[in-house]
């Protein structure tokens, strides 16, 4: 509703434009939402913050305890390519087009800058499609953001129907053993190998994967409760406030009610359906490999990084097979690794799109 009341201009931005001397000339008109985007989007510093405040929330004692889901965390991610190569297609059909508007303008610098925000969705982090999509296709980032959040949401509703379909019931039976004690030192040694594999493999992810691992530092370093506190709680609520209303400034009914909405908005569902099910298989393979650990396949749908939405659906999956069968703390090692898994694929699109479409 803010961003769309006529003439109050709420979410306009700031416009920099060059003048007859060259100069750059920044023209700041309209209201404050289109501060926030200009400041937090545009910048890429409100997902940055996000993953700040999720790294203080995470506990990576599962996936530290049995390091192969993290595997999991990463096959759940195949549904980002899957809505990567869905997006292409739909642009060859005729009369449908990401690029070019109506008007014959152009929308987007090219199908694949489009596919590879579409394509993020899959992940199920919002932060993370904010933040790809900011750098990739702005002007998709109001339908990206909702259908990245909205899937989010339906996690409990979309995932169950699709690890039911691939799973027999006594796969979904399965108990798993109980997890190792993860020692201190672990955990304070996890973050700082991670960031360093990461500015060493894919420097493109460094600036998500290192916040989110600075966070994870405050709260296992035990020297700095205040600190993860404020994280876990003061900044991650102003922030989110803002994100929010920062991505609704980008919703005005010109650009979000039409037809490649909807498109954005089905090649996402394919994609988290896509992530949910490979996670699934993946892990039943693993089992075909190694049946002396046999893990339960339903953890594998927990690998898209809806934390902790997605574990609980996996726990809550497997009690109805067993009411014994208690997967939540076995689910949280994917589904902190997909987390992981979203910011390594993000930092891959925006690697290698520019330099494929240049």
């Amino acid at each position: 509703m803010l961003s769309n009341i006529p003439f109050a201009a709420i979410a306009s931005r700031t416009v920099q434009t060059v003048g007859e001397d060259g100069q750059v000339v920044v023209d700041t008109y309209g209201g404050f939402i289109g501060q926030f985007y200009e400041f937090g989007i545009a910048s890429g510093l409100f997902p940055l913050l996000i993953f700040l405040g999720v790294g203080a929330m995470t506990d990576f004692g599962p996936l530290l305890a049995n390091p192969k889901t993290l595997l999991l965390g990463a096959a759940a991610q195949f549904g980002i390519f899957v809505a990567l190569l869905g997006t292409v297609a739909l642009e060859l059909l005729p009369g449908f087009s990401f690029v070019t508007g109506a008007d014959g303008e152009p929308l987007a610098d090219s199908i694949l800058h489009v596919a590879g925000s579409i394509g993020i969705i899959g992940g199920a982090d919002g932060p993370t499609a904010i933040f790809t999509t900011s750098r990739l296709a702005p002007e998709y980032l109001g339908p990206i953001a909702v259908a990245a959040y909205s899937y989010m949401a339906l996690v409990p509703i979309i995932q169950p129907p699709i690890m039911r379909a691939l799973t027999s019931v006594d796969e979904r039976r399965i108990e798993m053993r109980q997890l190792r004690h993860v020692t201190k030192a672990e955990r304070i040694a996890f973050p700082i190998v991670v960031l360093l594999l990461c500015i060493l493999l894919l420097p493109s992810a460094t600036p998500l994967v290192g916040m989110l691992m600075f966070g994870n530092l405050l709260r296992e370093s035990l020297v700095t409760d205040r600190l993860s506190d404020t994280a876990q709680n003061a900044l991650m609520n102003a922030v989110t406030i803002m994100l929010g209303l920062a991505v609704g400034s980008k919703m005005s009914a010109d650009v979000f009610l039409n037809v490649t909405t909807l498109g954005i908005l089905g090649l996402g569902l394919v994609a988290f359906s896509v992530g949910t099910g490979s996670g699934v298989l993946v892990a039943k393979l693993m089992n075909r490999l190694t049946p002396a650990n046999p893990v339960n396949p339903l953890i594998g749908a927990a690998g898209v990084s809806a934390v902790p939405m997605a574990a609980r659906v996996a726990n809550r999956v497997g009690l109805e097979a067993n009411a014994d069968n208690y997967l939540l703390m076995h689910a949280m090692g994917p589904n902190v690794a997909g987390v992981i898994g979203s910011a390594v694929a993000a930092g891959v699109l925006l690697t290698l799109v520019p330099a494929l479409a240049g």
